[in-house]
């Protein structure tokens, strides 16, 4: 395959998975799909490798990517031909428990040729508190587990899964039909390119792809100094007691090859920053893939030049069962920095300050006979570079989400957000400045249970090369500061404020 071939096969790829997600984000019926985009949109050939992916959740598309193969192998044959896939269990094959994945296999002339896969946050699985993002202490007290299962739209294993939520899967029916039919917009597009080319081709373009990913990637990792490059960062707690947890890393770069390793990391804990290790390679494939060229294929021969090393019964690779609601979010965000920390001592010019480190998670809403869910995450300051300020109020690497417009969030539910802002000098000073947080207050106009898990409340995103470190984040309830991690039972009338962390500066002033 020539290169302008390979570009085209490519950006037909890349335009499916476009146009699989905008199906998503029409039909949805969640404000946490349909306005924030929590979800994502791919394309994998018949052996499970991902051939491409729509701009979409790193945290998702990377797991996804690093999963899928053992997923497939493990569901085996649909019994029905209109079946999709099914499943969000983190120990096979997913992130945590609100991500649920819907795959559907593509055949063309009674040939498996590849699948479609959507990854989306359902703001109600089934856990005890609104949101499903509770101060959790074992995978069951996070919501319903659905391991990989083989479902129809109208069939009874779709029933037992809508059973288990808290309003009977009324929107969440909405939801997951959307994802169906995502699937099959992208299936449908893939069938006609094929009856315009053959199987065969496609197939060829599907191995010239990843070809061509593995030698970016390859390339890109000889540019890297070869040697040992250790770097570790702490989370603040794990919600239930025990507090700065350590992720290390020794990071090895040898010729054209990667290798991260973790094994010196904190044991797993009792709260739920627990992270699977399909969300560490993720957050590893993001920092990577932010190094490599704009026109790289995203694309599992990206991965192949990477290892990833891990000690099971740790906090990167905790034991089935323990719970892991935050580390999709929040731990995966210190991975990144932990890998930006190493990077900075092999290719310093090239990486930036750490970014606010959080996704600032509050899930709220209410049970009994009028329930709702709402979930959103929060913007804060990327870290600023040697070539430029941080930007300030943006959502940072492995989340990609935008913001629950206030009308949205007010028409919806009952809430009303009475600040939404800069949060001014909370970036680190330096020749660049680190990007500045935001500060969000909601207040309740009903009896609400709230739940925050947020980070770098204690610790504080760092600076380089001199410069200073931004401001950590700060939780308030009528005034009074809030732990990182609670749960909270509010009254009407009740004013929750939560302020976001400042990146890292770069270079002193």
């Amino acid at each position: 395959m020539d290169p302008v071939e390979l570009s085209l096969f490519a950006k037909r790829i890349e335009a499916i998975c476009e146009e699989m997600g905008g199906s998503l984000k029409a039909s949805a019926f969640s404000p946490n799909i349909r306005d924030r985009l929590d979800f994502s949109c791919a394309l994998f050939d018949a052996s499970g490798a991902l051939i491409g992916q729509s701009a979409a959740i790193p945290v998702h598309l990377g797991s996804m990517a690093f999963a899928m193969q053992a997923v497939i192998e493990e569901a085996g044959e649909a019994g029905e031909t209109d079946a999709q896939l099914v499943f969000n269990d983190p120990y096979r094959g997913g992130t945590h428990l609100p991500d649920v994945t819907v795959v559907y296999p593509i055949r063309c002339n009674g040939k498996l040729v590849g699948f479609a896969a959507n990854r989306a946050h359902h703001a109600d699985i089934g856990a005890d508190s609104p949101g499903s993002m509770p101060i959790s202490r074992r995978l069951e007290h996070e919501g319903l587990i659905i391991t990989p299962t083989w479902v129809t739209a109208k069939g009874p294993a779709m029933e037992r899964i809508l059973s288990r939520l808290s309003d009977g899967g009324g929107a969440a029916r909405g939801d997951f039909i959307a994802q169906f039919s995502a699937n099959l917009t992208g299936a449908r597009r893939v069938e006609e390119w094929i009856e315009t080319a053959s199987i065969d081709a496609f197939e060829t373009g599907c191995r010239a792809l990843n070809d061509y990913g593995e030698r970016l990637a390859r390339s890109t990792i000889a540019g890297i100094p070869d040697g040992h490059y250790r770097f570790a960062d702490l989370l603040d707690d794990d919600g239930c007691g025990n507090r700065d947890l350590r992720i290390a890393l020794q990071l090895q770069v040898d010729g054209e090859e990667l290798t991260c390793d973790f094994r010196k990391s904190n044991d797993q804990v009792e709260g739920n920053v627990n992270c699977p290790r399909p969300v560490v390679a993720a957050a590893v494939f993001f920092v990577l893939r932010c190094l490599m060229p704009r026109y790289t294929p995203n694309c599992a021969g990206c991965l192949r030049p990477l290892a990833i090393v891990t000690r099971t019964g740790s906090l990167l690779d905790p034991e089935p069962g323990a719970a892991v609601a935050a580390g999709n979010v929040e731990t995966s965000s210190r991975i990144v920095d932990v890998v930006c920390g190493a990077l900075a001592q092999a290719i310093p010019e090239a990486i930036p300050a750490a970014a606010q480190g959080t996704m600032n998670n509050i899930a709220m809403g209410q049970t009994g006979n009028h329930p709702w869910h709402y979930y959103e995450t929060l913007a804060g300051g990327y870290g600023a570079s040697a070539t430029a300020a941080g930007a300030p109020a943006t959502h940072s690497h492995m989340t990609n989400t935008l913001n629950t417009p206030i009308e949205v969030a007010e028409w919806n539910y009952p809430l009303r957000i009475e600040a939404y802002a800069i949060r001014r000098g909370s970036g680190g000073a330096g020749r660049h400045a680190g990007g500045d947080g935001l500060t969000r207050s909601y207040r309740m106009l009903e009896p609400t249970t709230v739940t925050l898990i947020t980070e770098r409340r204690s610790t504080a995103p760092w600076g380089r090369n001199g410069g200073e470190e931004g401001q950590p984040g700060r939780n308030t309830l009528n005034g009074e500061v809030v732990d990182a991690k609670v749960q909270l039972e509010l009254e009407a009338g009740d004013l929750l404020t939560i302020e976001t962390p400042g990146g890292g500066g770069f270079g002193r002033a």
